[in-house]
């Protein structure tokens, strides 16, 4: 099967970017190192391609009560011009995906999903609204931009000349960019100060030209995304989140405040396995799949997620583990050719993120 490009893909091979497949998608990994590009996250500002991920439009009477009743989303508390985070369970109460939902009026939403789950999601959805609902994938016109950092907000404010100091936390904002339609949305995947910026795909190119006129502003990757994302200790589906897990056991019960009959609730509550945050001994990384075992070497669970931190000078992971045993402070880690020595702490791993830092 052919990888998908973005409406960016060309700019970034041009600028020499490590480049790499990811759900289906040529994305950069890297353009001058992940650490260079983590570091000038947390203090400055950086800007990412996002634009593979899917984006459905959802409209209609009836939609608000629908939608509901598909998603784990506490419609009732959201107010137009804010988005919520939340869950596509399936019956068991496992996650399909995880998501945000936008409101953009009384009936009238905008989902935005994980690129591996666009497909299958809009066909949940469409299985799970009725037909009087529209459903729309719109994220073949759509792209989206995130410009994650301490400076994000002063560096957008430059670029569109606009003020956005009095955007909240999980709110958005319509304006124009180019004399079209621009979602200026203030949400993020790095635990700092940032928006995500949703425009028509032709757009995508000078908006992101324009942001990277300002000096504060750098390319960054998925690599340093993903470093960024775990110390702030937020979930990546298909590796933290999936279809044998609730988000109960990824330690999201406080998300699940629906009091709609969404389909999964009665199990989305069901304990199993807890995902558990751990600080590991030593400069080697654990990875994807390494056995978690206790001090006597009983198997109790794997690693979903590791990395050397950057911000926090160590190395941490995130591991699925049985939840007879998560309450165990001390882990050993068994790393190809390697027993890593592990304690458990708690997240977000990095404390000083900017994230909901209230703008002056």
């Amino acid at each position: 099967m052919a990888e998908h490009r973005t409406p960016l893909t060309q700019w970034h091979t041009d600028r020499g970017a490590k480049m790499a497949t990811f759900a289906g998608w040529l994305m950069p990994i890297q353009y001058e190192g992940i650490l260079a590009e983590h570091k000038h996250t947390r203090g400055h500002a950086s800007l990412f391609d996002i634009c593979h991920m899917g984006e459905f439009r959802i409209q209609g009477p009836g939609s608000d009560a629908a939608l509901s009743r598909a998603a784990s989303h506490n419609l009732a508390t959201l107010a137009t011009g804010r988005c919520q985070y939340g869950f596509l369970l399936n019956t068991a109460g496992n996650v399909l995906d995880d998501c945000i939902i936008y409101r953009f009026g009384e009936e009238d939403f905008m989902v935005v999903v994980n690129a591996a789950r666009t497909a299958n999601d809009f066909a949940v959805l469409r299985e799970r609204l009725p037909h009087t609902v529209s459903l729309e994938d719109i994220s073949e016109t759509t792209a989206k931009i995130d410009l994650q950092g301490p400076k994000s907000i002063h560096a957008l404010e430059n670029a569109l000349k606009e003020n956005f100091h009095d955007l909240p936390y999980f709110a958005f904002r319509k304006t124009t960019f180019n004399v079209a339609p621009l979602l200026v949305s203030r949400t993020g995947y790095t635990g700092e100060l940032g928006v995500e910026l949703y425009c028509a795909a032709h757009n995508a190119l000078p908006l992101w030209e324009t942001l990277l006129a300002d000096s504060r502003v750098k390319p960054g990757g998925l690599g340093a995304r993903d470093t960024l994302r775990l110390e702030a200790g937020l979930p990546l589906y298909g590796h933290e989140l999936d279809e044998t897990h609730n988000p109960t056991e990824a330690g999201m019960e406080r998300m699940l405040t629906s009091e709609a009959d969404y389909v999964g609730r009665e199990g989305a509550r069901t304990l199993r396995e807890c995902l558990v945050p751990l600080r590991v001994e030593g400069r080697r990384a654990a990875r994807n799949g390494d056995i978690v075992a206790l001090q006597n070497g009983a198997g109790v669970g794997r690693v979903t997620s590791g990395s050397f931190a950057p911000s926090c000078d160590c190395v941490i992971a995130l591991a699925w583990v049985k939840a007879t045993h998560a309450s165990e402070q001390n882990f050993i880690i068994r790393a190809a050719r390697n027993k890593l020595q592990a304690r458990r702490t708690d997240i977000p791993f990095y404390k000083d993120g900017t994230a909901r830092a209230k703008l002056t």
